[in-house]
């Protein structure tokens, strides 16, 4: 997984950008105290349920982490002429 969401969240801190305010970045907030964590660079999330399964199945791969900005950005330019 890319990202979490909820209340009670645990990572390390220098591998996450953190959004404790939702309303902040534009995201849902499901309850008052709701906030989410983006792993950074090619790091992952795993479930410690199935720790190794996870680990094992993500590990050496490209994850995408969502729509880069030259996705979203539309170039425009207005012409006029002489």
């Amino acid at each position: 997984m890319r990202y979490k969401q909820g209340k009670s969240l645990d990572y390390v801190k220098k591998d996450v950008f953190e959004v404790r305010n939702p309303a902040d970045a534009f995201l849902p907030k499901q309850h008052v105290s709701s906030a989410f964590v983006f792993v950074k660079e090619d790091k992952f999330f795993a479930y410690p349920n199935n720790f190794n399964y996870y680990v094992s199945y993500y590990r050496n791969t490209f994850q995408h982490g969502g729509l880069s900005l030259e996705e979203m950005i539309i170039p425009f330019i207005t012409l006029s002429a002489k």
